[in-house]
């Protein structure tokens, strides 16, 4: 099959859009992803896709704690900053933007969103060009029900 038919079958599944960060020794690293689910209720786990050969793929698999944003409808530019390739590190995409760390990550958390977990990695799985992480869930930093998710669907955000 050829993959740009793939990418155009696919781009079609609405999926929300999730900020992934991390703290690293050297710095805050973090990337949109649209490859994010609920996997489990008992445990709660969640899973995340990322590309294998993306540096935060390497960072992930070193530091098990990182942290996931669920943005909410009006964060478009940051879900684009954090998809952004050669971006900076996390702490300068989001210097202009309300966040904090999370209690048990370190990781940087952005404000605003609909919802933000805190999460440790229990497992990696190798899958094509990406790589699943499942994660346990080990807070819920916050859930703002009011605040419509960021959805991305045919390329774009809605």
């Amino acid at each position: 099959m050829p993959p740009q038919e793939f990418t155009d079958a696919v781009a079609g599944f609405a999926t929300g859009v999730v900020v992934l960060t991390v703290r690293d020794g050297r710095d805050d690293l973090g990337t949109t992803v649209t490859s994010f689910m609920s996997a489990s209720l008992e445990p709660p786990l969640v899973l995340a896709g990322v590309g294998t050969s993306s540096y935060l793929a390497e960072v992930l698999r070193r530091q098990e704690r990182w942290a996931a944003t669920v943005l909410g409808a009006g964060q478009r530019a940051l879900a684009g900053r954090f998809a952004a390739a050669g971006r900076p590190g996390a702490r300068i995409l989001i210097a202009a933007e309300p966040h904090h760390r999370g209690a048990r990550t370190g990781a940087l958390v952005v404000e605003g969103g609909a919802a933000a977990l805190e999460c440790e990695t229990r497992q990696c799985v190798p899958a094509g060009d990406h790589v699943l992480f499942l994660a346990e869930v080990l807070a819920v930093d916050y859930v703002e029900p009011r605040t419509p998710p960021l959805v991305r669907a045919h390329r774009r955000y809605l």
